[in-house]
């Protein structure tokens, strides 16, 4: 079976330059880190339209298939207007990413609205901006979205989300399609929600049924589970109520290859088990062939991206741990303390004849959680080093903070040993952009 970018721990174009230095994109990382300062977000657009091309590759045999990218992994502009120059719409999950894409001068019917509790604020700007389709996750929702639709006299088109009953075994958290679950209308809740949407709610257009059914997904047999109940109930709801469902969105949440242990399947691998699903329960249960929706997100946009920091102090504990503090940690990549997320690092500048040791990176935040890689051999590090953590292009950025009031980092991307800024670096005055005294505070 042929392979995918998001098998690969490192951005496709990684390797080792004259200098002895790593090179990603065409581009010296510690001159990267140089010009642009560090903690540094770095993607390589190589990589990102190498995936893209996969998943376009891996489903080509089924030519009602749309690719729409899970913006909540990453979203920018830049990583829009690249995606959308290859073809993929947007799941997005808030009216942040909504005004991002549209901002970005996105197609707005090729974009998706997810979410469990959309106000009604994000679902006005929807259909204020023309969004395609409201993937509707609750019957509060169904009211709320019909109410607005109504008010503008327009029609929503919808998707319904259900929740199929399907256990993935990833982190605890980020299961989403099992049957306790805060997303999506349970099975048993499908015809009241379609009995309200025939005979009271005229406002919406229900087109189809979405699942997602997790993420850093590893098993294979999921996704055609998911297409056999999602086909079956698209049949049911056919006779019993004589709607004709023709979408069909089963989400995302393909994994990627953090390290070595990690070994997802390739988008072809799930390619072909997704559509001979499909073609097998078109026939079985004697539907039209749906056009299928996929919201890749993590494998999309991960594996282009790492992370720079600098080395700073160090400490060695008698007979224990030696920690090598850096310039980051917890609040440019939560993750390592959220999901205890394992990552894979290098020293970015020439190390060649340096003896290794084992160390633990930690960050440089107030918390004793604030650790980005235990236990890891690395060349005996020095302050000034520059270290490149790999596959930090999802949920990175996205989930990132100000704690303790330190700016977020700047991101660039690189391509043909070219670099540009895609998000400027924070400033202290964007911290307190924001902050008000009030008069009487006031000396």
């Amino acid at each position: 079976m042929q392979i995918s970018t998001n098998q690969s721990l490192k951005p496709l174009t990684t390797q080792i330059n004259e200098n002895g230095n790593l090179s990603i994109g065409g581009c010296d990382l510690v001159e990267l880190a140089d010009k642009y300062g560090t903690p540094l977000y770095v993607i390589d657009e190589k990589t990102l339209r190498s995936i893209c091309s996969d998943y376009k590759k891996a489903f080509e045999k089924y030519p009602k298939t749309k690719m729409m990218y899970a913006s909540k992994a990453l979203c920018t502009s830049a990583i829009a207007s690249i995606l959308a120059e290859e073809d993929f719409g947007f799941d997005t999950v808030s009216g942040g990413e909504i005004y991002t894409v549209y901002k970005a001068g996105i197609d707005m019917e090729k974009v998706l609205f997810n979410g469990n509790n959309k106000s009604y604020d994000e679902l006005n700007l929807a259909l204020e901006v023309g969004v395609g389709r409201i993937s509707v996750d609750n019957f509060f929702e169904l009211a709320l979205l019909n109410e607005i639709a109504q008010s503008k006299n327009k029609t929503a088109e919808i998707l319904l989300r259900i929740t199929p009953g399907i256990e993935c075994h990833t982190h605890e958290y980020i299961q989403t399609g099992h049957l306790d679950s805060k997303f999506g209308f349970d099975l048993t809740q499908i015809d009241n929600a379609i009995d309200l949407i025939i005979n009271e709610y005229k406002n919406l257009n229900l087109k189809g049924l979405h699942a997602h059914i997790g993420s850093q997904i590893f098993e294979t047999s999921i996704f055609p589970d998911e297409i056999e109940i999602m086909a079956k109930e698209i049949a049911r709801i056919e006779e019993k109520f004589g709607l004709h469902l023709t979408e069909m969105n089963i989400g995302g949440g393909l994994g990627v290859k953090y390290t070595n242990l990690d070994n997802p399947p390739s988008t072809y691998q799930i390619g072909e088990l997704v559509i001979n699903k499909l073609n097998e329960v078109v026939e079985k249960y004697n539907i039209e062939p749906p056009t299928i929706f996929l919201e890749p997100g993590r494998s999309i946009i991960s594996t282009s991206g790492i992370t720079l920091y600098t080395v700073g102090s160090t400490k060695q504990v008698p007979q224990g741990t030696k920690y090598i503090a850096i310039d980051g940690g917890m609040a440019d990549n939560p993750r390592p303390s959220m999901y205890q997320a394992k990552y894979i690092a290098e020293v970015a500048n020439n190390k060649e004849n340096t003896p290794k040791e084992k160390i633990t990176l930690a960050g440089r935040f107030c918390e004793s959680g604030d650790i980005l890689i235990k236990d890891i051999e690395l060349p005996q590090l020095e302050q000034g080093d520059i270290i490149c953590v790999y596959n930090t292009g999802a949920y990175n950025y996205s989930m990132a903070s100000n704690y303790n009031r330190v700016q977020k980092p700047a991101m660039v991307l690189v391509n043909d040993a070219n670099s540009e800024i895609i998000i400027n670096r924070e400033t202290l005055d964007d911290l307190i952009a924001h902050d008000i005294i009030p008069d009487r505070l006031k000396k």
